[in-house]
């Protein structure tokens, strides 16, 4: 597995939501928002705007900080 960049997995557990409910809201396929959560592809910076903003939390919360 390669490094884990996002963290929208997690917040989706903290906010108990699911990987459905993220794809249905965002319209997107399943299988792209489970490899989003599994940090195997990365959204967009336009999507992970959106990912926050549907979440409520602030867009840094959905990335692993660098330092």
């Amino acid at each position: 597995m390669g490094i884990q960049l996002n963290r929208i997995k997690t917040v989706l557990v903290d906010k108990k939501k699911t990987n459905k409910w993220l794809a249905e809201t965002l319209s997107k396929n399943e299988a792209t928002v489970s490899r989003w959560c599994t940090n195997e592809n990365q959204p967009s910076i336009e999507t992970l705007y959106q990912i926050a903003l549907v979440l409520d939390v602030d867009i840094r919360e959905l990335l692993n900080k660098t330092k």
